[in-house]
């Protein structure tokens, strides 16, 4: 017996040995980016928020709320009884020709999730593309939901400005980023990412990193890295790139919010910025373990009035099940929430075209769907 007992002991302790050499193995592919080194380091290392190797932000921001642990939050994810998290229903999508929208219209395509397309002032503009079918860096969780239609690299037309709001695998995919390469002439994001795109060929001439505060001029925009409250990290250590928001300045002045918690930082980028004509926020994937990363639906509404905006995008939700909630939920809550709060809120179904230059209502599209 106590031989059985040392030989299976020896096969666990071999069993783990071997998984961690895989993903030490595994972890050193294209996909998962590089650190940033040199130069490129020294100016991060520069900044009042970056402490010990790390960026932090700039409002007390615990990963967990009080009384809330990681075994805790585990349990839930792994274990809880996930109630209608992933649709049995197709997600509706409408199929669209991207290549050839009148150049002249200012307009927005919402691809799922924080995917999104401007069009702007004759230039051509996209938000964290992710068209790959998981979420994550091992391909066998956080599946894409299953829809009428998938949108890829090959539907959308050359872009002027991309831009990357945070390094997270849901917001940074690196095959979609592979496809993208020749169709992209310029990319703006947070202080760090540019090492990512680097290492997967994107020439540095083409990366406007930014630091919050910091502006640049590009093809005619006025463009302002602002916070969020967040975090970024694409393997084990956090924090090593900046999570940002930014603010679009041309004949729409638009804020593009990235994933966020809650905070001051809201009515802080209204009153410098403000008013908006849109702002597009994060709404889904949250939980009340995690509120101060993610925004809760009725946040959602409280930080548009801080925008000052005049009409609301809600984002990050109908695609992938990154949180225990209903997968309709979001879109729910925040509707309700903007009514009752009398914001004009815009939701269309995924690939619909929408006019930047007349507001109109959208029907619930998730209404009657399983």
């Amino acid at each position: 017996m106590i031989k059985f007992l040392k030989r299976s002991m020896q096969v666990i302790l071999a069993l783990i040995v071997l998984f961690v050499l895989a993903t030490l193995l595994y972890m050193q592919h294209d996909r998962f980016g590089k650190n940033a080194s040199g130069s490129r380091l020294a100016l991060m290392q520069s900044k009042p928020n970056y402490k010990e190797g790390a960026f932090d932000n700039l409002e007390h921001t615990p990963a967990l709320a009080e009384g809330t642990s990681y075994s805790k939050m585990l349990r839930e994810f792994f274990f809880a009884k996930k109630v209608r998290n992933i649709p049995k229903d197709l997600i509706p999508v409408e199929k669209n020709d991207l290549h050839h929208l009148p150049i002249d219209s200012n307009l927005y395509v919402w691809f799922g999730h924080s995917s999104y397309y401007i069009q702007l002032d004759g230039k051509k503009i996209l938000v964290d593309p992710v068209f790959s079918k998981y979420a994550t860096p091992v391909r066998v969780s956080v599946r894409a939901f299953e829809s009428e239609y998938n949108y890829q690299v090959d539907d959308l037309p050359e872009i002027d400005i991309l831009f990357i709001t945070h390094d997270h695998w849901d917001h940074l995919d690196y095959n979609t980023f592979m496809k993208l390469k020749d169709k992209v002439k310029h990319i703006v994001t947070g202080l760090g990412v540019g090492a990512h795109l680097e290492k997967w060929g994107y020439p540095a001439g083409q990366i406007t990193e930014l630091y919050w505060g910091e502006h640049a001029e590009i093809d005619g925009f006025q463009i302002h890295s602002t916070t969020a409250r967040h975090f970024s990290g694409r393997t084990f250590k956090r924090n090593t790139t900046l999570w940002s928001s930014f603010v679009l300045k041309g004949s729409k002045r638009i804020f593009i919010g990235g994933d966020s918690g809650y905070g001051k930082h809201f009515k802080e980028i209204g009153n410098a910025h403000g008013p908006f004509d849109f702002a597009i926020l994060e709404n889904g994937q949250y939980n009340a373990m995690w509120k101060y990363i993610h925004m809760m639906p009725e946040e959602v509404i409280t930080a548009t009035q801080d925008l000052q905006a005049h009409y609301l995008i809600p984002v990050h939700s109908a695609k992938f099940p990154l949180a225990n909630h209903a997968w309709d939920e979001p879109l729910k809550r925040v509707t309700e929430a903007a009514t009752a709060q009398h914001i004009a809120i815009l939701t269309p179904k995924i690939g619909q075209i929408v006019s930047l230059e007349q507001y109109k209502s959208y029907p619930h599209w998730w209404e009657g769907l399983e």
